[in-house]
């Protein structure tokens, strides 16, 4: 698995690593070279010891010669006192032979070889003691030919030298290669050396130019915080343990008039001429320090140093400083005086409003009251009216002339238009009074139900002579919903009843009802015909009592059906609203709310 290291690890382990990259720079590289100086000395120490043996080697031949020849010439009977030292000479050459052991006693050939030259050159000294002694004319022949035939050690010494001179190419040989090694690990450390000081350097400035990098976002960053805390129209402030100002802002100067001496280390207390001595605010801001509780939305009254009574949101909350291990609280001073002013002047509008509305309301159902008893008093003259005009019609007969029939005439559709306007305006009247049933209403039903009224009266008045009129009917899938069934009938007679109408001039009449569910759960429903339309500049007045975009000699009518349309989806919490075009046809929509909206619903006002 990868190991992966992050910046907060290499902080960790950078001193350490320093100091191993140190004492692999400096004590590898010591030890390393040590080492080999000290294969090389004890490869020049062998060098010289070999070259030792060869020196006392010679020194022996140089002794046993001088001997040799001293007795030699002493035996010719030339006598001198220099060739008296040189015999004396005999007695160093044990030394030269036990000098010459010491010196190879780590090789046991040598010692062998060594042995055999010291009995030789024992038996060679005592014949040329032996000569030396000789008279001059005595036969000496048989004395230097034992002494050169009986105890030969040219050889010994050949062989020796030779040994030696074997061990010192080899030992030589090893000091070259020890030297060759010596100066390569000299350079190969070097070069690690100073690789591994370009490594620590490079690091180092690495590491100094994220420090460095880490210094200037820390200062931008500081800039930034500067700026905007400078900048912000919002009071500000760092209060530390004492509640001292620590820091704040220009605005925070500005609201408690700070502008020409600096609040730091100011107690919150003496601030504001007295703003922030209310022990309870003070207690608050010390348990967001000491227990750290924030502090949310505190409304608290103060004056300032304007004089004014102002209302400050406070927002408090612990913040740990990030260049210390101190902890402060952070300060927001929001001033709501404007819109706590608004908001009573709100309530105070709203607490009128709540009158006039009852006021309103008062006048509404007296009103309706009114309206109501107006509309049932005048159907009994109305009755009176219309039945003495009838009984005044059959008492006359035939006896009556054009203009008394076309009086009586005009005397019995009056009456009877006012009927119905009486009938509607009580309609109009209990559906504003009347209490609502909250029921599961079959819109489909009621749809079919009210088209099939309709078809009856259009076949009615075909057989009375009317002129023929067909209706195309196209009625999408409908909902059930939660209302009063016979407020929705009223809905629907006169919606459909308007569509058949006003599309009496089309054969066929097209007549369409659809239905859309809303994404709040509520219900759209549309009705939409092929008729006379209007011009949409009017729509205002099409759902005002007694309010007709039409004359009533082309579509008779009170102009009270779309008003009590209206009032009924009013009561329901729904709206209705209509589109068309002159001559055109008209679409109407309405939209009831979802079952919990309406069933609170009071009566009408």
């Amino acid at each position: 698995m990868a190991l992966v290291f992050s910046d907060e690890v290499w902080d960790r382990w950078r001193l350490p690593a320093l100091a191993l990259a140190a004492a692999a720079i400096i004590v590898v590289p010591w030890l390393t070279l040590r080492k080999l100086q000290q294969d090389n000395d004890a490869a020049m120490a062998w060098v010289t010891h070999t070259q030792a043996v060869g020196v006392a080697l010679q020194q022996l031949q140089a002794d046993v010669r001088d001997v040799e020849s001293a007795a030699l010439t002493l035996s010719k009977g030339v006598d001198a006192p220099g060739l008296r030292e040189r015999m004396a000479k005999a007695q160093d050459i044990p030394g030269r032979l036990a000098e010459l052991g010491r010196l190879t006693r780590d090789n046991p050939e040598q010692l062998i070889r060594i042995g055999r030259i010291e009995s030789m050159l024992d038996g060679r000294m005592a014949l040329a003691r032996e000569l030396a002694r000789a008279e001059p004319n005595t036969d000496q022949r048989e004395l230097v030919q034992d002494m050169s035939t009986r105890y030969p050690i040219r050889g010994l010494v050949e062989e020796l030298q030779a040994s030696e001179q074997k061990l010192l190419a080899q030992r030589a040989e090893q000091a070259s290669r020890q030297r060759r090694q010596t100066e390569f690990v000299s350079w190969s450390s070097l070069a690690v050396q100073l690789g591994l000081l370009g490594l620590v350097l490079w690091l180092l400035q690495r590491q100094i130019g994220r420090r460095l990098q880490a210094e200037r976002q820390s200062l931008r960053a500081a800039g930034r915080a500067a700026s905007v805390l400078q900048t912000v129209r919002e009071p500000i402030v760092l209060l530390d343990r004492e509640l001292r100002v620590q820091l704040h802002n220009p605005a925070f100067s500005e609201l408690y008039d700070l502008q020409d001496e600096r609040a730091d280390g100011m107690l919150l207390g003496d601030v504001g001429d007295g703003a922030w001595k209310d022990p309870v605010v003070r207690q608050r801001l010390a348990d967001v320090l000491l227990r750290g509780r924030e502090l949310w939305d505190f409304e608290h009254e103060q004056r300032t140093a304007d004089g004014m009574v102002r209302y400050m949101l406070l927002n408090a909350r612990r913040m740990p400083l990030p260049d210390s291990d101190d902890e402060v609280v952070l300060l927001t001073i929001s001033d709501v005086t404007v819109q706590r002013a608004v908001q009573w002047r709100v309530e105070e509008l709203n607490r009128q409003l709540e009158g006039k509305v009852a006021q309103v309301s008062e006048v509404n159902r007296e009103l309706e009251a009114f309206s109501y008893s107006v509309s049932h008093d005048l159907r009994a003259p109305l009755r009176h009216v219309a039945g003495f005009s009838d009984k005044l019609t059959r008492h006359l007969g035939d006896d009556a002339d054009e203009k008394s029939r076309h009086y009586l005439d005009v005397i019995s559709s009056s009456a009877r238009r006012m009927a119905a306007l009486i009938d509607d305006l009580l309609v109009y009247s209990r559906l504003g009074r009347a209490a609502m049933r909250q029921q599961a209403v079959d819109m489909q039903t009621l749809v079919a139900d009210t088209r099939a009224m309709l078809d009856a009266n259009l076949k009615t008045d075909a057989e009375a002579g009317a002129p023929a009129h067909s209706v195309e009917w196209s009625i999408a899938p409908l909902p059930i919903v939660v209302a009063d069934e016979n407020m929705m009938r009223q809905v629907w007679l006169n919606l459909l009843g308007n569509a058949v109408k006003y599309s009496g001039n089309r054969n066929p009449a097209k007549i369409r009802v659809d239905y859309q569910a809303q994404p709040d759960g509520g219900h759209q429903f549309t009705v939409s015909d092929n008729g006379a339309g209007f011009d949409m500049a009017y729509a205002a007045k099409l759902f005002g009592v007694f309010q007709r975009l039409h004359k009533a000699s082309d579509y008779p009518g009170t102009g009270i059906g779309l008003a009590s349309v209206r009032r009924v989806l009013t009561r329901h919490g729904g709206r209705i609203w209509a589109e068309a075009e002159p001559d055109a046809g008209a679409t109407f929509h309405f939209y009831l709310p979802p079952a919990l909206d309406a069933v609170n619903q009071g009566p009408s006002a």
